[in-house]
């Protein structure tokens, strides 16, 4: 889906700091922007914006934006739509891949919260009865599980696309789907039983 992949630990270092998470997240949720318009929905000040935004260019995350209404400022754009990254093999990689998933999490949670607060309150009655929340704990393997997030990608994949110069139908609205992916810990006893 257009997702920019991210391999070296450096930059999920980078990115897991959160003004450079807000800021990357509101350039892909609403285009071009430059420091100044940026500040205040990241909590920071234009010229500390201006200094995050410069280390994600160095990692690739943002590029400057030549199409912007004041050619005297200098406009930012993110360089894809989203992103991912995996777990690395090797230690350097995970604590980096682990600091940044920490980080998302908490942006998550966040993100729950002031929907809750600011936005479920006012939600008119047809779109409230499409809220859902789901703890579904199920068994599966290593591979079913990535098979199970494999296509829930590939359902939703034809609606992110046409955000992209797709017919948007009428009355669609902006509609946010968080996954988690939590697998349990294997108890030693456990582990040991099933050698």
């Amino acid at each position: 889906m257009g997702d920019f992949e991210i391999t070296d630990p450096q930059a999920m270092r980078a990115l897991a700091h959160p003004v450079r998470l807000a800021i990357l997240n509101r350039l892909q949720r609403h285009g071009p922007g430059t420091a100044t318009k940026l500040a205040p929905y990241v909590d920071a000040s234009p010229s500390v914006t201006s200094w995050h935004l410069r280390h994600l260019a160095r990692f690739g995350l943002v590029t400057e934006y030549d199409g912007g209404s004041d050619k005297r400022l200098r406009w930012w754009q993110a360089h894809a739509k989203g992103f991912r990254f995996e777990m690395p093999d090797d230690l350097e990689g995970q604590a980096a891949a682990r600091l940044l998933r920490g980080q998302l999490l908490r942006a998550a949670v966040e993100q729950v919260a002031a929907w809750s607060r600011d936005v479920e309150p006012r939600l008119d009655s047809d779109w409230d009865k499409v809220v859902g929340i789901a703890n579904t704990g199920v068994e599966v393997t290593r591979e079913e599980a990535g098979e199970i997030q494999a296509q829930v990608e590939r359902m939703l994949a034809p609606y992110v696309e046409r955000r992209d110069g797709g017919t948007v139908p009428t009355g669609a609205r902006a509609v946010r789907f968080l996954r988690f992916t939590l697998p349990a810990a294997v108890e030693r006893a456990d582990a040991t039983a099933h050698e």
